[in-house]
């Protein structure tokens, strides 16, 4: 993120999503600070939990049902920090301060009902997935994070973010199942298979449609996720959208 700050000028940069609870938080605010002041102001931090208890066991932390209160804590501290405060008794405020006046926007990795409650505690709005993509999930998402927001006592409506996997190109059927069998090789052969062959933008007609389809939602910004660290593929996605 740091190389991509310094190559770039007006694009944001989103964390989508990055694992809260394996970092020390006033760490991870020091480091998504710098990248503000990077970037000129132009950091997105997306906030989750994670699913992976390898990556906990990696890290030497809990993966427990306390892990959305966690996470929440140490969105808060991070606030603080970012404002100013003087989070650690007998030191001085942690430095840089971040551009983005009380720190960057925060997106939850919120997909499900409480984890959406939960976020409009803490966040600006959510940074959904769905893997076909399917308008019924988005629209789930989106109006489940409406309400909470909502029943939050919110000023502001959440921003609505989402994203699906995708792949086109010659070999793009190949290429997504190679990818998507080690990315969800977690979840176990049965429950990977059947995720897997629910992702569905695998060709140019097939991006229209899901763009289409998820601006019509009404979503503020979309999110395509690659299968591949192929640059041609930028040239492919710039060729059906324009």
């Amino acid at each position: 993120m740091s190389v991509a700050a310094a190559v770039t000028e007006r694009v944001r940069l989103a964390f989508t999503v990055l694992v809260g609870p394996l970092h020390a938080p006033l760490v991870l605010a020091k480091r998504m600070a710098t990248l503000d002041v990077l970037s000129g102001g132009r950091l997105v931090l997306g906030l989750g939990v994670g699913a992976r208890e390898d990556d906990y066991r990696a890290a030497g932390i809990p993966f427990d049902g306390k892990r959305l209160k966690r996470l929440e804590d140490d969105v808060a501290l991070m606030r603080r920090a970012w404002a100013g405060e003087r989070v650690v008794e007998g030191a001085d405020p942690i430095e840089p301060a971040p551009l983005q006046p009380g720190g960057p926007e925060i997106l939850a990795g919120s997909l499900l009902p409480t984890s959406l409650r939960r976020a409009a505690r803490w966040a600006d709005g959510i940074c959904g997935f769905s893997f076909a993509p399917s308008a019924d999930e988005i629209a789930f998402q989106f109006e489940g994070a409406r309400a909470a927001w909502a029943e939050e006592g919110r000023a502001a409506p959440p921003r609505l973010v989402t994203s699906f996997w995708f792949a086109l190109g010659a070999n793009a059927e190949e290429q997504m199942d190679t990818y998507l069998r080690r990315y969800l090789g977690f979840f176990g052969e049965t429950d990977a298979e059947q995720l897997r062959s629910m992702c569905q933008v695998r060709s140019t007609s097939r991006l229209r449609e899901a763009v289409t389809m998820v601006r019509d939602l009404g979503t503020d910004e979309l999110l395509l996720v690659p299968t591949t660290s192929d640059p041609d593929e930028l040239e492919r996605v710039a060729a059906v959208l324009g």
